[in-house]
């Protein structure tokens, strides 16, 4: 149950074309340096829209750049309005949205000045309560089309590129050359596939998509030598544009991509009801995620139909799953009355009868601090055995107090080894409910 907040693959499909000027980089530099935020595997850029400043995740898997999410203080004026209509991974029918064009985005020095924004009006799609960070919408293939871009993930940022020859020169014996393809605006490369002991490898063309958290999706439909191992379990995945995904999970044999090799990697494997009504390209059998990606430095080259990979220290890390059973979401803000010490140059000083000083510095705040609730459970999964429900609130996680967590960090603590008992006290129509369970691996 890998980080299945946003698989958000969004694949919408519009009668679009990818015709965009794009971005550019501006004011003579040969490369801009942004930092991003990595939260539950996803990139988190900062991109100013017409002068608002907002947070946008940042996706290969999508061709088109999505806003949504606004809250009462962030105001952005669009103009040149069309009326659309948005499809994506889940159950749910198409439905409304708006299309903008001509808007400035800034991202430090590389700017585009004519971009086409589609905006999302339905309130309910809102990736901000399952990342825990507020994100304001998505941004995919316009950001890497006219420049080379190489995503840092040990540094947390991204270089755009005037030119590869210079980095190239330098470090070439260091990356790894792959072909890859751009189709529709988006990236696709060749993988190997060994599902179960002694299976042939499968080749499989997959989509590179950062906006996925999990390592790899195969979609079973889509190709008849695709066999999901015995070893599996039914898991809730995450939330489409068009609703909740469900699939099974597993591990592979055996991954390779180029010569990098990846051992008994994890593997989700969407509902075919899922992604019925989603035209993908020829040939197209899955999805690479950010639990591989950001094994690597990788630069991606749309111009040259190129990846270049660098093996970084997360590519050692074993592929770890929630063995809980539940997966959490974070349910806003909420007011928490907290004891602290003033400082004692400032704090009130009276005495005793006997002369002894007393220092009143114990005050008391209200601070904003993050709600947690239960998004889901996984039937017959430690934590639906011991009885905790969707909907429940958090209260404490292992005797602290949740709202001391940020959304990570609870993911973190449910994938951290099998066999770690998690104490949980959670609200449910207004009765505290304690339990507890051991973390336990089923694949």
């Amino acid at each position: 149950m890998l980080n299945k907040v946003v698989q958000l693959l969004l694949l919408f499909f519009l009668s679009t074309s990818w015709s965009q000027n794009g971005f550019d980089i501006v004011n003579k530099k040969t490369k801009v340096s942004i930092p991003f935020k990595f939260i539950n595997n996803l990139i988190i850029i900062p991109v100013e829209v017409n002068g608002t400043k907002l947070n946008f995740l940042l996706d290969t898997g999508v061709s088109e750049t999505l806003l949504f999410s606004l809250d009462e203080t962030e105001q952005v004026k669009f103009e040149n309005i069309e009326k659309v209509f948005f499809t994506g991974f889940g159950n749910k029918e198409p439905f409304e949205g708006l299309k903008s064009s001509n808007n400035k985005l800034v991202v430090k020095e590389y700017v585009d000045s004519n971009h086409t924004i589609y905006i999302v009006l339905d309130q309910e799609i809102n990736i901000s309560s399952q990342v825990g960070f507020p994100i304001n919408g998505i941004i995919g293939s316009h950001f890497f089309k006219n420049h080379p871009i190489e995503i840092v993930y040990k540094k947390n940022k991204i270089i755009v590129y005037d030119s590869l020859s210079s980095v190239l020169k330098k470090q070439r014996s260091k990356y790894t050359k792959l072909p890859i393809s751009i189709e529709e605006g988006k990236p696709y490369i060749y993988a190997k596939v060994a599902l179960e002991s002694k299976s042939e490898e499968l080749d499989a063309k997959l989509l590179i998509d950062t906006g996925n958290s999990d390592a790899i999706w195969l979609f079973k439909e889509k190709n008849t030598s695709i066999v999901i191992p015995e070893n599996n379990y039914l898991d809730f995945l995450g939330k489409g544009f068009s609703g909740n995904i469900y699939g099974k999970r597993a591990r592979l044999e055996l991954f390779r991509l180029g010569d990098f090799k990846f051992k008994k990697p994890l593997i989700s494997f969407p509902d075919s009801t899922a992604s019925g009504g989603i035209q993908m390209v020829k040939d197209r059998i899955g999805s690479i995620g950010s639990e591989v990606m950001k094994r690597f430095n990788a630069i991606y080259d749309y111009s040259n139909n190129t990846i270049y990979l660098k093996k970084n220290s997360n590519f050692i890390l074993p592929f770890n799953f929630n063995m809980s059973g539940l997966d959490v979401q974070h349910e806003g803000l909420q007011w928490v009355k907290e004891n602290y010490e003033e400082n004692a140059a400032s704090a009130q000083v009276s005495f005793e009868s006997e002369g002894n000083t007393i220092t009143r510095s114990l005050k008391y705040r209200f601070e904003l601090k993050p709600s947690y609730s239960i998004l889901s459970i996984q039937k017959g999964s430690p934590a639906d055995l011991a009885g905790l429900k969707e909907g429940d609130i958090i209260v404490k996680l292992n005797s602290n107090y949740v709202y001391n967590y940020t959304l990570q960090e609870i993911k973190d603590i449910l994938r951290s080894e099998e066999g770690r008992t998690i104490t949980i006290e959670v609200e449910r129509k207004g009765v505290i409910i304690k339990t507890k369970f051991q973390l336990k691996s089923i694949i």
